[in-house]
């Protein structure tokens, strides 16, 4: 989805189309969920500041993010995904892998089944979508975004290499800052170059990733689209407005033990609970730290789960006077309940 979050606001109040409009809280804690395209001609980015989102475009119009309008769209948006194909692998709220290799529809060709979904979402939804078909997930993912916004960007298996062969190793997916910087050491700064050097000396350099640095060079991407993907972890997180120390954070675990609580409910629904606590802390000087604890029976209610999480603040090997700008709560080790329950009244029995 094109911009979703904020193409959904520019939609539902028409005073805000063709202004730069940035989903944000206002305040120096605050971080770009999303920014329309008249916003990021000015260099607003999601993820960045809102402070410098501000700084950036004075005349932006900030709009608070309205998670349950947005999970309403991303629900109709996959209904029609679901009329082509049962194989969807969402990544978030306005991004999904689709394989159609075999669709309901019988259109003849996945950029037909492409078009015809996009033209489904324009209508139902009023809003826009970009779509990049190509023979795997690696190489789709980096064509949705090469016709932005609104775009439909094919590659064809015999145009693999030449696509690639220009490109910055940069936008091979696990290529951060980090290892970019890595490989320039090498002399190493486009996708052509990376082919250069032979697979056993990247593996040697890097282990295992080197191979798989390798092996996207060329083309090569063997991960199917895993649809119905299991719920690793459930969790809530708040960043405060001014930095607070570990005796102040009770009163914020609880408030976020209660989310986290409700979306582990809604996991039990389907047969699944977790039995792994987690407290996760980011210092005033940006260090993120993470306690977890597996107690001999998972907690059973909110009120368990904010006691169990405070109690981690004891792991925290810090000074006391340190102060923390993040929290969160956070649940995890999901197994079936009916196995774990058998295995509670063998325990008890024993």
């Amino acid at each position: 989805m094109d911009a979703f979050y904020a193409s959904v606001e520019q939609r539902d109040d028409p005073a805000l189309r063709g202004k730069p409009v940035v989903v944000a809280w206002r305040g120096a804690r605050s971080v770009v969920c999303a920014a329309s395209y008249e916003a990021r001609t000015f260099g607003v980015r999601s993820a960045m500041p809102a402070i410098r989102a501000e700084r950036l475009c004075p005349q932006a119009v900030f709009v608070p993010p309205d998670f349950v309008r947005y999970k309403a769209v991303s629900r109709h948006v996959r209904e029609i995904f679901a009329r082509h194909t049962d194989l969807v692998e969402p990544l978030s709220l306005d991004e999904a892998y689709l394989d159609v290799t075999v669709t309901k529809t019988g259109l003849p060709s996945a950029t037909a089944t492409a078009e015809a979904i996009r033209a489904a979402i324009r209508e139902e939804t009023q809003l826009t979508a970009s779509a990049g078909v190509a023979p795997n997930k690696f190489l789709a993912k980096i064509a949705s975004d090469f016709r932005k916004p609104d775009g439909l960007f094919v590659i064809r298996p015999h145009q693999i290499d030449a696509f690639l062969a220009p490109l910055s190793v940069g936008r091979l997916p696990g290529v951060g800052k980090v290892m970019e910087a890595k490989l320039e050491t090498l002399g190493i700064k486009t996708v052509s170059d990376l082919r250069e050097l032979p697979a056993a000396e990247l593996e040697m350099r890097f282990g295992r990733w080197g191979r798989r640095l390798h092996e996207l060079s060329l083309g090569i991407d063997e991960h199917p689209v895993q649809p119905n993907q299991l719920t690793l972890q459930v969790s809530a997180e708040d960043t405060f407005e001014h930095d607070i120390t570990l005796d102040e954070l009770e009163p914020h675990i609880r408030r976020l033990a209660e989310k986290t609580w409700a979306a582990h409910q809604r996991e039990a629904q389907g047969g699944r609970i977790a039995r792994t606590v987690v407290l996760k802390l980011k210092t005033s000087d940006f260090h993120t730290l993470t306690r977890s604890f597996t107690p001999a029976f998972r907690p059973t209610s909110a009120d368990e789960l904010a006691d169990l999480a405070c109690a981690l603040r004891a792991r925290v090997e810090r000074p006391a006077d340190s102060r923390y700008r993040l929290v969160g709560v956070g649940l995890s080790g999901f197994v079936d309940a009916d196995s774990y329950a058998a295995q509670r009244d063998l325990f008890n029995g024993d």
